[in-house]
This record gives C-alpha cells, structure tokens and sequence, in this order.
C-alpha cells in the first residue's frame, strides 16, 4: 500500500513531466550507438536519480528483501501473472512491429494462461509447446521503426528512460495500454485504479528481488553509480530493440525497465 501511496501522490507529476522531457528534449542521436546519446539535463538527472535511490533505500529494497523470504512457489505465480499482463502491451507491439509470428504466440499465450492458467499464474502455454517471448513496449517500437532515443531521462520513480522511450509511456497512457485502459481511465466495477498502480509496484519490487545482489555489488563497485546504471539501461534497449539474446552484464532479469516502462 506504501508503494500504492506513492504512485498516486505523484501520477499528475509524472505526465506533466513526461509530456515536458518528450517535448523538450529531442535531440537526435545515434540510434546504433547507445553510448552516443546525450545527457541533456544531467543535474536534473542526477537529482533525480539520487530521489529514486532514496526510495530505493527506504522502501523498495527492504520490500525486495522481504519479497525473497517468500516461498519460490508465490514468486513464480506472481512473476507469471505479471509476465502474463504485460502481454496486453507486448502483442500490439509485436504487431506493430511487423512481426505477426510472434503477436500470434503471445496472443494465445495469453489466452491459455489467462484461462486454463488461472489468470496467468501458471505458465501451462509453455508447457504447450508456445515459446515465450521477449516484452515490447512503444519505445522499443519507436526504434524499431527508425526513431532516435533523444535525450537520456531519469524521472522520479519512473527511472531511467530516453525522449523516445517518454514518449512511449505517454502512448500507453493515452490508449495504448490496455490494463492502463480499463482501470485508471476508465469506471468499471471491475478494476480500480489501485489495481493498476498495485500490479506496477509489484513488478518494481519482482525485479529489484531478482536483480538484488546484482544492483547491490554494481554501486558498491562502481566509482560512478549514476554513470553505470546509464550505461547499462541504455545496452540493454538498444540489445532489446535489435532483439538480440545477449545478456546485458549484472543483470539476473530481461526487465531493466520494468520499474521505468510499460
């Protein structure tokens, strides 16, 4: 609920920010070179990013610790049904893309899970024989049709992002996320917006349990922890992008930016 709290607190600031950094910074960059992208507002940034690790450290990191204590069996069913939901923004995106093969496999994913899986908490389309897939969101779809990153972000809880990847989020927000659809936009007496918001935290809370260790020896051994996790967002959308299976270092997940997309 802490982390409902938050998201609620700062939802009006987050889109005036969002639609600001989109509109603000679109600088061209090298799309094949992620250590090309500019830093345009690196004081912002660093602001930003030292809020972000407050957070981290009074909530996000202790929730992760207590997550973990959990048995392995409720954090699969819970990695499953979040893995499930992120499909209603993976297959149109997969579409968008050009890539129908896959829209196909993730849709009836989607479909095997969400019913004979139980809402998703058991991956019984796997056992089916269809693969899973890597997650896509708008972002991710911009650069596959050719659109720079822009700027480098870090935005208040969001995290680390690009413009194009800003802008992405702004798309999903404004009817390109279904789950985003049905229960902060719209009155249904079946969602509510906490749904929403609660499903988010979660996933930010999954990853940072996954990527622990990871994320924790990568800021005691770095000299500059902001100039790490830059480099290492920026690798892992363009690795994502080009849907190349190269792991980026450090990294125990596929979701480096499921606390800042989708």
């Amino acid at each position: 609920m802490l982390l409902y709290t938050y998201f609620i607190k700062m939802k009006k600031i987050l889109i005036i920010s969002l639609f600001a950094f989109c509109m603000a910074f679109t600088a061209s960059a090298d799309n094949s070179d992620p250590t090309n992208i500019k830093d345009c507002s690196e004081g912002f940034n660093r602001a930003s990013f030292k809020f972000n690790q407050g957070l981290d450290k009074a909530i996000l990191r202790p929730v992760a610790i207590g997550y973990r204590k959990l048995p392995s069996g409720i954090r699969t069913i819970t990695s499953n049904f979040l893995n499930n939901l992120s499909n209603l923004v993976t297959i149109p995106n997969n579409a968008l893309q050009g890539d129908l093969n896959k829209a196909g496999t993730n849709l009836a994913r989607l479909g095997i899970n969400s019913t004979v899986g139980i809402l998703g908490l058991f991956d019984v389309a796997k056992g089916m024989g269809f693969e899973k897939y890597e997650k896509e969101d708008y972002g991710q779809t911009f650069g596959v049709m050719g659109s720079g990153p822009g700027c480098y972000l870090v935005l208040p809880i969001l995290g680390s992002s690009t413009a194009r990847d800003a802008l992405g989020t702004v798309v999903g927000m404004f009817g390109g996320d279904p789950w985003y659809n049905v229960t902060v936009k719209n009155n249904t007496h079946y969602f509510k917006d906490s749904d929403y918001y609660i499903s988010k935290g979660t996933s930010g809370v999954d990853f940072r349990a996954k990527n622990l260790e990871a994320i924790d020896n990568l800021e005691e051994n770095s000299m500059d922890f902001y100039a790490s996790v830059k480099s290492l967002y920026l690798q892992d959308r363009q690795q994502k992008i080009l849907n190349s299976k190269q792991t980026t270092e450090t990294q125990d997940d596929s979701d480096w930016d499921e606390v800042s997309s989708d």
